[in-house]
This record gives structure tokens, C-alpha cells and sequence, in this order.
């Protein structure tokens, strides 16, 4: 019997490779691999669910044996895998070895953990995750403050998000601005006056040191001695991909799990894909840069060699307090920040010495120059 394709992990990655495989093969065995339940759910509507007051069980899309049968597979859920034999071509898990064909790593990536001190510090939540989000709801009902720490994409959008619902929204940063690795200064600063405007409060500049118990609430303590009280301290500073298994079977690692163009790691007949990959050097935890990539990987997989192409990508923050995209330039890129201001909206455009385009962020109605801006700036990979 044919050995299948062992996607491990059902993120969109996984469920987005499933489907297009199925586009190509109907036949094919594919086993999915889950940690967890199985469901497909959108793990971008974790960071603005809350206002609409949508639970975690409104969230989920599909369980796991409606996404088999749609799809034609077997999803074993619940099932961690403990270790990959490269040479043998199997993933040994709880449930036991099983070989594959093609293994492909789905496994996404954890939440970065701050080295807090104090006695509260095992309070700290973050939210990666549909069970995460079903906690952090439980954890805040009947509570009014919430701390998070970082000020990046998740944390401005659970800012904007629990501001709207209600909630007195303290936000920790060490960068002067938030939103400080995607933007410029000026829409940053519009995007901080926003929110500000919706109720957030901004801590920027402070290194959080500790997490103590006071009372029935918690303290959140700088590094100065300073502190602010909460109830509810939501971690929000970044993921790192999941690259221990890759790394125990001797594949290449680095940020990520090492892959080339068509998203094969340094072992014959395993791929990597999502948030755990690193694909010719890029680690693009976004919704599109995943299902361009699992496009490309299912013709792979299915004989007709494709390689990524990543075209200009603009990222939606998700924050109606000042509706904001951006297109950051590749992290090398040398150039200039531009921004212009008008009536209701913020064009800021990055351009190099020669004057080509290599990244743009709009706010506001500023944002219905998108399309021609993202035709104007070369793919990242392609």
C-alpha cells in the first residue's frame, strides 16, 4: 500500500494544502496530524472576536471529521508527534509510527514568553490559539482592566478589539511607538492618538519587569520600580516558529525550518509550510503568504513542480479605530520614509535612491490607493 502524505499540523496551512491537493488529486492518501481537536477556524478573528462577542464555539468553522470527509482524509486528532526518522521516511507519535511519502511540517509557532518575575508571573495569558482565546474570554468576564504586553500587529488589534467591548486597555511596549516594525513614524504615531482616542493607554518605552498578586487584582512593575494595576495581563510580544522537531531530525534550522522555492527542508521528502517555515530566508506569519505557498507545494506534491511566488502582500491591521494597511519593504531594503497626510487619511510611501517603490503603508481612506501601489512593487520571491 502507498505510504500518504502526513501533513503535520491543521492550521490554514494545513487545511489550505489539504483542499488544494484535493484540486489536483482526488486519490492520493493524506493523513492530518493534529495537537489538538482538529476544527478549522480563522485564527485572525482571535484578535477582534471579542467586541462581537463571538465565543470560541462560534468561531470554530468546521470540526475535524466534517473537514475529513469534505475533504477526503483522515485528520487524527489529538496526536503529537515525539520524533521524525528522516532515513526511515516515518513520524513516531502517541498513536504510534506511521510512514509517509511526503511529510510536510505545518506545525506553526508558540507565543514568545517575557523572563517575568514575580509571583503572578504564571497569570500572564497569551492567545494562539482557539483554546487560548476560550481561557483569555473566561479569564477576563466580569473583569474591566486588561494589560498587554506589546505593541505590535496582535496587541494594537486586541487593544482596538477590547477597547470597543468595554474593557479599560493598558498597552506595554518598549519601542516608542506601536505598530514600530510595519510602520513609519507618522502613521504610527495617527494609529497611537487613534486608539488613544478609543480609550488605550499607552506605557511606551517600559521594559515590564514583574507580575505580582495585589489583592484580587495584579500589578504590572517596570523596570524602574513604577507599576500600573490590572486585572487581567495579556502577553501579545511575538510568536517563534516551532522548529524542535526539525531540529532533533537534523533538518536545517535557523528562524525557521530551512526550505528553498519549492519549500523542501534539507531532508529528501519533507516540507516545511506556515509560521514554522523559513522560506529562502522570509518568515511571513501572514494569511497570504501561507496560501500562496501552499498552492505552490500541492502542485509539488502532486508532480508538477512549482515554486513560491510571493507578490507585493499588503497586511490589514485589523484596527477600526484607524483603518491601516501596509506593505513593509524587505528587511534589507535601504530607502527613505515619505508620508503624506490628507482629509481623512495617511499615505506614507518607502522608496530607494533610484525611486522604485519597495513599500507603502495607507491609513484611512488613504487605502483606496492599495491595489495600484501593490501593482507597482516587485514580488518578494518570484
Amino acid at each position: 500500500m502507498t505510504a500518504p502524505i502526513v501533513i503535520a499540523g491543521s492550521g490554514l496551512g494545513g487545511y489550505t494544502l489539504a483542499r488544494e491537493l484535493r484540486k489536483l488529486d482526488k486519490d492520493m492518501p493524506v493523513v492530518m496530524l493534529s495537537a489538538d481537536d482538529g476544527g478549522f477556524y480563522s485564527k485572525p478573528m482571535l484578535s477582534n472576536a471579542f467586541a462581537a462577542g463571538k465565543s470560541a464555539e462560534q468561531l470554530l468553522n468546521t470540526s475535524a471529521a466534517a473537514m475529513a470527509a469534505q475533504l477526503g482524509i483522515e485528520v487524527q486528532a489529538h496526536t503529537r508527534i515525539s520524533a521524525i526518522d528522516a532515513a526511515a521516511k516515518l513520524v513516531n507519535s502517541d498513536r504510534g509510527p506511521l510512514h509517509y511519502s511526503s511529510l510536510i511540517l505545518a506545525l506553526g509557532a508558540d507565543p514568545i514568553r517575557l523572563p517575568l518575575r514575580g509571583d503572578a508571573a504564571g497569570a500572564v495569558l497569551s492567545v494562539n490559539d482557539l483554546g487560548d482565546y476560550a481561557r483569555f474570554r473566561a479569564a477576563i468576564k466580569g473583569k474591566n482592566r486588561v494589560a498587554i504586553l506589546g505593541a505590535g500587529l496582535i496587541g494594537c488589534e486586541f487593544a482596538n478589539d477590547l477597547a470597543i467591548g468595554g474593557h479599560a486597555v493598558d498597552v506595554i511596549d518598549l519601542a516608542p511607538l506601536p505598530l514600530g516594525r510595519l510602520l513609519p513614524a507618522a502613521p504610527a504615531l495617527a494609529l497611537r492618538e487613534a486608539l488613544s482616542a478609543a480609550g488605550v493607554r499607552w506605557h511606551m518605552g517600559r521594559r515590564t519587569a514583574a507580575i505580582e498578586h495585589d489583592g484580587g487584582a495584579l500589578r504590572v512593575v517596570f523596570e524602574d520600580g513604577s507599576a500600573i494595576g490590572t486585572d487581567t495581563v495579556l502577553s501579545a510580544v511575538g510568536l517563534v516558529p516551532r522548529t524542535a522537531l526539525a531540529r532533533a531530525a537534523g533538518l536545517g534550522v535557523k528562524r525557521g525550518i530551512v526550505v528553498d522555492h519549492h519549500l523542501r527542508s534539507s531532508a529528501p521528502d519533507i516540507y516545511a509550510l506556515g509560521d514554522c517555515a523559513e522560506v529562502a530566508g522570509l518568515v511571513l506569519p501572514y494569511v497570504m503568504p501561507i496560501m500562496h505557498a501552499a498552492r505552490a507545494l500541492a502542485a509539488t506534491l502532486a508532480g508538477k513542480e512549482q515554486a513560491v511566488r510571493y507578490p507585493a502582500m499588503p497586511v490589514m491591521v485589523k484596527t477600526p479605530a484607524l483603518a491601516t494597511v501596509v506593505c513593509p519593504p524587505p528587511l534589507d531594503a535601504t530607502g527613505n520614509w515619505a508620508s503624506t497626510a490628507s482629509d481623512g487619511g495617511m499615505q506614507s510611501l518607502f522608496r530607494d535612491k533610484a525611486g522604485r517603490l519597495l513599500g507603502f503603508a495607507l491609513t484611512g481612506n488613504a487605502q483606496s490607493d492599495k491595489a495600484r501601489l501593490a501593482k507597482e512593487l516587485e514580488p518578494l520571491l518570484g
